[in-house]
């Protein structure tokens, strides 16, 4: 790698968001929403469009309803403990399903009414 690629990749940063495709971005949104704690940034075309977003804690996730794509995306998000144990009783109370899984490590998977996988890992100090 040159000086000046190294030179570039500090000075800009690159913004990015993932696309979640849904079947139904209304469905999608009271999902994020009201399972986990996101809230709505934006909406196109004043809440009546197929394409959002939603955010939380710094985690952006573009929603986009386009029946012609039926692809799935996964998401991994890495939280510190304390984090990981808040946003574990979140989802307890929320009775949000999850499930164990593996992806290098013990991970906590939350799949959405699509199919687009979250992944949190598991806390060190958790892990078996």
């Amino acid at each position: 790698m040159t000086k000046t690629a190294v030179s570039e990749q500090i000075t800009h940063r690159w913004y990015t968001r993932p696309v979640f495709f849904v079947a139904d971005v209304n469905r999608a949104l009271r999902f994020y929403i009201d399972m986990l704690g996101f809230e709505k940034s934006w909406h196109e075309g004043d809440g009546a469009g197929g394409v959002c977003q939603v955010h939380r804690a710094g985690c952006e996730i573009i929603l986009c309803e386009d029946a012609t794509r039926t692809d799935k995306a996964r998401l991994f998000v890495a939280l510190n403990v304390d984090g990981l144990a808040a946003f574990r009783r979140e989802i307890v109370e929320r009775s949000v399903p999850t499930e164990k899984s593996w992806w290098g490590y013990d991970v906590i998977k939350i799949v959405d009414p699509d199919g687009n996988e979250l992944l949190f890992p598991v806390a060190e100090s958790s892990r078996h």
